[in-house]
C-alpha cells in the first residue's frame, strides 16, 4: 500500500488530493511542525535526508518532491486520468505548469513569506527599525512587483482556459493549487477574479474534501 509521509500545512496534502482523485488505499503517516519554529519534526530525516515533506513509499520505493511523486503516481497508476495525451498542445501545457509551479511561482511567494516575517524576528531593539526598512524596501521594489507579475499571469491563463493545462482537470492543477493557496494566504496579496474562481471550483472537488478529513486542518502561512 501506498505510505504518505504528511506534514500538517505543507505541499504533501497535495499527494493526499491526487490520491483521493484516483481512488487509491493509502496509508497516512503524520507529522506535526514545531509551533515556535514552523519547522518539520527531525523524524521525517529517518523517511529522507533531508527532512521534507511530501515523501512517499511504495513498491520498496523512497520517492520525494512533489512534481515527482506526482508524476510517479500518474504514471503507475494514472489509467490515462489526469494527464493529456502525449504530443498534444495540452500536454505541453501540462508538463509547463507541472514544473513552472515550484520552479517560478513558489520562490517570489517564499520570499514574500519570509520578508514579511523579518520585522517580527528577534533581533536587539536597536537594529528593528533597520530590519523593518530592509523588508519593507525589497518587498516593495522586487518581492511585490514579482508576485503581482506572476498573479496576473495565472489569471489571464485561467481566462483563457478552463484549466491550467486546458479544457480538462489535470494533476497540474494539482500542482498549482499550493502556489494558488500559498498566495490566497499572504497579506496584501490580491487576488485576479480568475484565480479566484479556480480556487472555488477545487475546493468543492469531493476527493479535495476528502483529503482535507485525511490531512487535518489545512493552514498556510
Amino acid at each position: 500500500m501506498i505510505e504518505v509521509h504528511h506534514l500538517n500545512n505543507s505541499r504533501s496534502q497535495r499527494v493526499l488530493w491526487l490520491l483521493e482523485e484516483l481512488g487509491r488505499e493509502y496509508k497516512v503517516v503524520k507529522y506535526e511542525r514545531d509551533p515556535d519554529t514552523l519547522l518539520a519534526p527531525p523524524e521525517l530525516r529517518r523517511i529522507h535526508p533531508l527532512g521534507k515533506s511530501p515523501v512517499i513509499r511504495d513498491h520498496g520505493h523512497t520517492i520525494a518532491e512533489s512534481g515527482t511523486i506526482i508524476e510517479y503516481l500518474i504514471d503507475r497508476y494514472g489509467d490515462g486520468r489526469l494527464r493529456p495525451l502525449r504530443g498534444t498542445e495540452a500536454y505541453l501545457r501540462y508538463l509547463y505548469w507541472m514544473h513552472y509551479a515550484e520552479g517560478s511561482a513558489m520562490p517570489p511567494l517564499l520570499l514574500k513569506l519570509v520578508f514579511t516575517r523579518m520585522p517580527k524576528a528577534r533581533v536587539p531593539g536597536v537594529l528593528r527599525p533597520l530590519v523593518r526598512a530592509i523588508a519593507q524596501r525589497a518587498q516593495k521594489t522586487f518581492i511585490d512587483p514579482q508576485v503581482a507579475t506572476h498573479l496576473r499571469y495565472w489569471d489571464d491563463e485561467l481566462g483563457a482556459h478552463e484549466w491550467f493545462a486546458g479544457a480538462e482537470f489535470t494533476a497540474a492543477d494539482i500542482q498549482m493549487s499550493f502556489p494558488a493557496e500559498a498566495a490566497a494566504s499572504r497579506a496584501g496579496i490580491e487576488l485576479g477574479r480568475n484565480v479566484k474562481r479556480f480556487l472555488g471550483r477545487i475546493h468543492t472537488r469531493p476527493a479535495y474534501q476528502r483529503a482535507l478529513q485525511v490531512g487535518g486542518a489545512y493552514q498556510l502561512y
